[in-house]
C-alpha cells in the first residue's frame, strides 16, 4: 500500500474532535437579556457587520485547516466552540464551510453575557442520541451550563461532557472556588458514568480557566498525565491529553502562556476496549501559521482590550483524533 493510500485509510477509521474557544462570536444585534450592547455598531467596540464577516472568514479557515490536514471529511468530526452568542451565529459561522453535513446541538446558558457552547456534529459519521444539562450550583451568580453529549459511532457509544468554567477575572483566587465548584459538578457526571459502565468511553472537553495541576483538574476531576496510572486498576482517574504536548500552551496572558483550554478521557480510550482508542500522538494543539502573531507564535487575536485587531481568536484550538472500530 501506497503511504498516501495508506494515509486516506487510517483517516476513514477515525474521528476527528475539535476544541476552541472562538473568542466573542456576537452578533450586531443587542439582546436586552443579555449584557451584550458592547457588541453593536453603536457600543464601545463598534462591533459592525464588516467585523463580525472577518470574524467568520478567520474562524471558517482555521476550521477548514484542521480538517484538511486531519479529517478525511475536510471537517472535523464534532465541533465545540465557546464564547458563541446565540444559535444563529453559530448556523452562519457553518454557513461558511461548503458543503459540510453537520448538524448543530445548541444550549442556551445563563451566562450574564450570554455567551454559550455550541456544538455540531458530522451527520454521517456519528448519530447524536440525547443531551443533558448541568447547572453549577453557585449561590446568587450565573454561570455557563456543563452539557453531556451521547453519541455512536459504527455501533460504538460515546460521551462528551463540554465545560467553559468561570472565569480568572479580577482575582484568580478568589475565583477559584467557583471553578472548584465547577469541577465538583462535572465529576458527578463521571462517576455516573462509570457507575453505570466503568468502561464507558468518556471525553471531558472545554475552557477550565484552570491549569492540569491544580486543585480543581488534579485532586477533584481526577486528571493526570500518567498514562500507565489511568490503565491501572481503578476506572475513575482521567487521562490529560496535553501529557502528549510539549506546546507551552493554548492561551497567552500577560507574558505566560496557559493550558486552560483541556481534553481529558476515561481509560477506555487508552485500552481501546470499547471500539474508540487514541494513540500516543492523538491530541494536538492546533497552531497555523496563519494565525500567529509574527514571530511570536501568540495567537492572533481579534480584540486587545475593546481595540479591534481583526484576528482569529485568543485561544488557539485543540484537535483530538480518535480511532474507530
Amino acid at each position: 500500500m501506497s503511504t498516501a493510500r495508506g494515509a486516506t485509510a487510517a483517516k476513514e477509521n477515525q474521528l476527528l474532535f475539535m476544541w476552541w474557544n472562538v473568542e466573542n462570536l456576537f452578533d450586531t444585534i443587542d439582546d436586552p437579556l443579555t449584557n451584550d450592547n458592547e457588541f453593536t455598531p453603536e457600543g464601545s467596540r463598534h462591533w459592525t457587520p464588516k467585523r463580525l464577516a472577518l470574524k467568520y472568514l478567520r474562524l471558517a479557515h482555521i476550521i477548514k485547516l484542521a480538517g484538511a490536514e486531519k479529517s478525511m471529511n475536510g471537517y472535523p468530526d464534532i465541533l465545540a466552540l465557546a464564547e458563541v452568542e446565540n444559535k444563529q451565529v453559530f448556523r452562519t459561522l457553518l454557513s461558511f464551510l461548503p458543503d459540510h453535513h453537520y448538524h448543530i446541538v445548541y444550549h442556551n446558558s445563563r451566562d450574564p453575557r450570554g455567551i454559550d457552547i455550541a456544538l455540531a456534529y458530522n451527520s454521517q459519521s456519528l448519530h447524536h442520541l440525547a443531551s443533558r444539562q448541568v447547572k453549577i450550583p453557585l449561590s446568587g451568580k450565573a454561570t455557563r451550563d456543563i452539557s453531556l453529549h451521547e453519541f455512536t459511532t459504527v455501533n460504538t457509544r460515546f460521551f462528551l461532557i463540554v465545560n467553559h468554567w468561570p472565569s480568572r477575572s479580577l482575582d484568580r483566587k478568589w475565583s477559584e472556588p467557583l471553578r472548584l465548584q465547577a469541577a465538583e459538578s462535572a465529576r458527578a457526571i463521571v462517576d455516573s458514568l462509570l457507575a453505570q459502565d466503568p468502561a464507558s468511553n468518556i471525553i471531558v472537553a472545554g475552557d477550565f480557566n484552570d491549569e492540569p495541576d491544580d486543585p480543581s483538574i488534579r485532586q477533584i476531576l481526577r486528571s493526570i498525565n500518567d498514562r500507565k496510572k489511568v490503565l491501572g486498576p481503578s476506572p475513575l482517574y482521567l487521562y490529560n491529553c496535553w501529557a502528549q504536548s510539549d506546546v507551552p500552551g493554548s492561551y497567552h496572558y500577560r507574558n505566560r502562556w496557559n493550558r486552560l483550554d483541556q481534553i481529558m478521557v476515561s481509560r477506555s480510550l487508552l485500552d481501546g476496549r470499547r471500539g474508540l482508542q487514541i494513540s500516543n500522538s492523538s491530541f494536538s494543539c492546533f497552531r497555523p501559521e496563519q494565525m500567529q502573531e509574527p514571530g511570536s507564535g501568540i495567537p492572533s487575536r481579534t480584540w486587545k482590550g475593546i481595540r479591534h485587531r481583526g484576528g482569529y481568536s485568543d485561544h488557539y484550538p485543540l484537535l483530538l483524533d480518535i480511532a474507530t472500530e
